[in-house]
């Protein structure tokens, strides 16, 4: 697999944070993740959005810290959706169960 380089690009509006996750979220790209999601996760004011339109790639790690941000924003009540999932990584969602999980879209967030 060639590797390409991990981004998180981070856009705030007046209802949502977003993530813009590009790349590979893998083991070697798992650390700058949790950093970008530090900054945010915690925030109750506005909702949060991954946005996976340019991943490419995720393996059980990246799977583990987007269900670890799905159970903190549940425990502190606010919303949380994962936007334009590509249909690999969806696949991916359905086999480990998390699809029902993952709110794709919230009214107004962006």
């Amino acid at each position: 697999m060639s590797s390409e380089r991990f981004e998180v690009t981070l856009e705030e509006s007046e209802k949502s944070i977003q993530l813009i996750i590009r790349g590979e979220l893998d083991l070697a790209a798992a650390k700058a993740f949790r950093q970008a999601l530090e900054a945010v996760v915690h925030r109750e004011d506005k909702a949060l959005i991954l946005n996976l339109k340019d991943l490419n790639y995720i393996d059980s790690t990246g799977i583990g810290i987007v269900v670890s941000t799905l159970k903190i924003r549940d425990e502190i009540k606010s919303p949380f959706a994962v936007h334009d999932i590509p249909p690999g990584i969806r696949k991916l969602f359905d086999l480990t169960g998390i699809t029902g999980f993952l709110n794709e879209g919230i009214e107004g967030s962006v």
